[in-house]
């Protein structure tokens, strides 16, 4: 089922998610549904917040060479932490909680991070390049940050004036 992605500055996205404690049918229809939501809304990752659920639950499927996301490539991370991180790299991102806004964003450009699976199950990924940032992105979700908190002042300001404008004109 596809649900509703809330879209900044709804003040649920700045809600620290909790942990997953049930590994249960309910855990798994929420992951079913955000595979769903990410499809439909044309993303690479979403966080459990970001269909308003505030629970440490994020999924990341990223595009082959042919530019298609194979389900059996999908991620689902309940609980995840980086357990390290080093290197940087600039990548410009999205979001689908602040739509038709990119910027260029400096993360880590290596990490490894533990998690769960759906059934439990403890996982290690290390990971790289855009795979790195994309964890890193949707793990900022879950502690109720956003990935435009990382821009300097001047353009977060100008980010900020924009998007006001952008609501503004919709209403």
């Amino acid at each position: 089922m596809i649900r509703e992605v809330i879209t900044y500055p709804n003040k649920l996205l700045r809600v620290k998610s909790k942990d997953v404690e049930q590994f249960d049918s309910e855990l798994h229809t929420l992951l079913e549904d955000m595979y769903d939501t990410m499809i439909a809304e044309g993303g690479v990752g979403l966080a459990a917040i970001q269909i308003a659920i505030p629970l440490n639950v994020l999924i990341i499927n990223i595009p082959n060479e042919e530019d298609i996301q194979e389900k059996d490539e999908l991620i689902e991370a309940i609980n995840p932490i980086v357990t390290h991180k080093d290197g940087t790299q600039v990548f410009t991102e999205g979001c689908l909680s602040v739509p038709g806004f990119n910027e260029d964003i400096t993360r880590a450009q290596h990490i490894i991070v533990e998690y769960f699976d759906r059934n439990g199950n403890k996982q290690t990924m290390e990971c790289e390049d855009f795979l790195a940032v994309a964890w890193q992105h949707e793990m900022e979700h879950l502690a109720g940050h956003l990935f435009i908190e990382n821009l300097s002042i001047i353009k977060r300001k100008k980010f900020e004036k924009e998007w006001k404008k952008k609501i503004k004109d919709k209403n």
